[in-house]
């Protein structure tokens, strides 16, 4: 029987609904964020990896499709081409660098997104037992449109204390 994942819930940080100094400054970035119940049983963070690649939630383009359950794209790649074994386990203090130096060419970051940032992305970072990435896949990954953003940063948080399992996508469009 297959490893069970429930989606508990979304959120979205849309940097364009914060004011900049310059009206353009927010670089059409965004921040997806997808909680994920764990299973009760104990199962191995690849088990985890492979259970959210094959969850309905993990369908999205991420370039305004949203979730297609049957969708074959993930984000910029072919779904197909997608294994537990690309990511890689990296340290809290490297995904924070990584998305920092996302951030921080855009400026001075209005305080709210700085808050905003920090309970919705900082935070879960912080928490998680385990931290993979995924890093950018080989060209005959990228689906037929993919190319659409210019950075597309990809983190699976495994926070076994809270039950979950979620599924950060840092990018723009």
């Amino acid at each position: 029987m297959g490893i069970k994942l429930t989606h508990e819930g979304s959120a979205f940080i849309n940097f364009r609904g914060y004011k900049f100094q310059d009206s353009r400054s927010h670089g059409f970035r965004w921040v997806s964020i997808k909680r994920l119940r764990l299973p009760a049983e104990s199962v191995g963070d690849r088990e985890l990896l492979a259970a959210l690649i094959g969850h309905e939630q993990f369908r999205d383009d991420y370039a305004g499709g949203g979730v297609l359950p049957e969708g074959p794209r993930h984000g910029p790649y072919w779904l197909r081409l997608v294994t537990p074994d690309l990511y890689e386990t990296i340290s809290r203090e490297k995904g924070a660098h990584i998305l920092r130096e996302w951030v921080d060419p855009l400026g001075d970051v209005p305080a709210e997104l700085e808050v905003d940032l920090q309970r919705e992305v900082l935070d879960r970072l912080a928490a998680a037992d385990h931290i993979y990435y995924l890093g950018e896949l080989e060209d005959e990954a990228i689906h037929d449109w993919g190319r659409v953003h210019d950075q597309f940063h990809e983190f699976v948080l495994i926070d076994r204390s809270a039950g979950q399992i979620t599924l950060l996508v840092a990018a723009d469009d």
